[in-house]
């Protein structure tokens, strides 16, 4: 069996949601480009990317945000992550990531798939309820299979299915860059996510 690791970074097809003054697209990119970076900084993973429900013009412009020979593919809206899962490629594990996350530590990426040595689902929650990153060992379990997770699938949701090998909640809530509340709680002192500093000082 092949011992191989994937990340695989969601991106949305087109923006929700924009600070005042900025184009949900833009920020869209913006997010995306600096949660990208966390993830390409790794050690011993391969980084895909996925586009949710992406067309030829958004799996373009996803593109021009990663490195040369990355994967960059679109996936099925209605389960977006475990068809990422399934197209990462043969692997023993492999972990989603949403985009607006740009200031994730790397290291709840390792604890995700040190999890996922024991457990069938390992997953970082978000602070607002949801779901900041989604490990699935790989095959899929039969429950994961059934439980479909997203990222907006509440950790509760999981941990009520209790399973043999149950999902496990990996570090403090992280914040999602969904609303005004959310940017106040960037730290402006890390390192990193330069794309998104840049666009909000509207450099």
């Amino acid at each position: 069996m092949s011992d191989r690791r994937v990340v695989v970074l969601l991106v949305p097809a087109v923006g929700s949601w924009a600070p005042p003054g900025r184009t949900p697209d833009a920020w869209r990119l913006a997010l995306a480009e600096d949660t990208y970076e966390v993830l390409a900084a790794l050690d011993i993973v391969d980084v895909a990317v996925a586009v949710v429900g992406g067309d030829e013009a958004a799996l373009s412009d996803v593109s021009a945000l990663t490195w040369p020979g990355t994967p960059v593919y679109s996936v099925d809206p209605a389960r977006p992550v475990l068809d990422a899962v399934e197209k990462a490629g043969p692997a023993v594990a492999v972990v989603a990531v949403s985009y607006d996350v740009p200031d994730l530590p790397g290291l709840l990426i390792g604890k995700l798939f040190r999890a996922l040595s024991s457990a069938d689902l390992a997953v970082t929650p978000a602070e607002d309820g949801s779901l900041a990153a989604i490990g699935v060992s790989v095959p899929a379990a039969e429950w994961v299979l059934d439980a479909s997770p997203t990222f907006d699938t509440p950790l509760a949701d999981l941990d009520k299915l209790k399973p043999r090998r149950h999902a496990i909640g990996i570090g403090p809530g992280w914040h999602r860059l969904r609303s005004a509340a959310d940017i106040a709680r960037l730290d402006p002192g890390l390192e990193g996510w330069d794309a998104t500093r840049s666009l909000l000082r509207g450099v």
